[in-house]
């Protein structure tokens, strides 16, 4: 079994920064999709960002350009840097895996993968 645990978030204002980390546990090496998702009240979840397990990459247009996913394999943790950050990028953020194979190439399959952590609070103020 696997468990996430996102940290980083927090209140920034708009042009900021904000470095999100997802600590993963358990049997990560079935976890060949990783990913970002982010729900913002009364709008749907987003797909922010995918990273598969040769760390190829994508994002939604939304972001493109301002957020970047990676991840360090020898301590399980994802990360996602976002930088200029925008009011409407205001939410809740949880980081995501799943073990599909092949992962998918867009970021909008992220809120359907199966395992999930608790989420941690995005806020920019204008």
């Amino acid at each position: 079994q696997v468990t996430l645990a996102e940290s980083g978030g927090g209140s920034v204002q708009a042009g900021g920064s904000l470095r999100l980390s997802c600590a993963a546990s358990g049997n990560t090496y079935t976890m060949y999709c990783m990913g970002w998702f982010r729900r913002a009240p009364v709008k749907e979840r987003e797909g922010v960002a995918v990273i598969d397990s040769d760390g190829t990459t994508s994002y939604a247009d939304s972001v493109k350009g301002r957020f970047t996913i990676s991840k360090d394999n020898a301590n399980n943790t994802l990360y996602l840097q976002m930088n200029s950050l925008k009011p409407e990028d205001t939410a809740m953020y949880y980081c995501a895996a799943d073990s599909w194979t092949p992962c998918p190439k867009n970021s909008d399959y992220v809120s359907l993968f199966g395992i999930r952590g608790q989420g941690t609070q995005v806020t920019v103020s204008s």
